[in-house]
């Protein structure tokens, strides 16, 4: 078991869903993109490092159909499963590092909120990108949101990697097309405040 799984699989296995920072009973944020790209009800959507979090549940009473959850974490994926209970099996779950995910279809939406800042190497960050590139089919969306240049250092006890809109764009380039960058303050279970980038990305033809 890697190091990084074997932090996950701790943190799922001892700690309730509100007690960690980014607990969000409603995702609002997450679920406005959606809404905002006018995301058809059919799109094939995977949401990548999810976790437990409440982001399925949502899109499934909104009537989204071709859901995929990844998780590092089997903890956190069981979790979900029964809490979802009958409604998890309208949902396909996958349990693996992403650096290690190899899609056997691909995607319209990639969403990640609070996974990507975790990958701090050079090479974690390409190979992340090179996924992402060719996970995505042409025209389809990436909504990805991170720890801002104003945010936390560190999270969970792991350092992560901040970001602006100038970096992401950087990053993402030529592939991707930045339709809209934003920053928001998340507050923690904790009663403190974290802020994040959101930004959405097209697929370039």
């Amino acid at each position: 078991m890697s190091d990084r799984k074997e932090h996950w699989e701790k943190v799922f296995a001892t700690k309730q869903e509100n007690e960690v920072s980014w607990y969000q009973p409603v995702p609002h944020t997450s679920l406005q993109l959606f809404k905002d790209h006018n995301i058809p009800k059919s799109a094939r959507i995977i949401d990548v490092g999810g976790g437990d979090s409440y982001l399925i549940d949502h899109l499934l009473e909104l009537g989204y159909t071709h859901l995929t959850l990844l998780d590092i974490s089997e903890h956190a994926i069981n979790r979900i499963k029964a809490r979802l209970g009958d409604k998890a099996a309208s949902v396909t779950f996958i349990v693996s590092d992403i650096l290690d995910f190899q899609p056997d279809a691909p995607f319209e939406v990639w969403h990640d909120r609070a996974s990507f800042h975790f990958l701090t190497s050079e090479e974690e960050i390409t190979k992340y990108k090179s996924i992402v590139s060719s996970t995505i089919v042409e025209d389809g969306l990436l909504f990805i949101g991170t720890f801002s240049d104003e945010g936390p250092l560190k999270c969970s006890g792991l350092e992560i990697k901040q970001y602006t809109e100038d970096r992401f764009t950087t990053l993402f380039l030529p592939q991707f097309e930045n339709l809209n960058c934003f920053k928001e303050d998340h507050l923690t279970p904790f009663d403190t405040s974290q802020n994040f980038i959101f930004c959405s990305f097209k697929k370039k033809n």
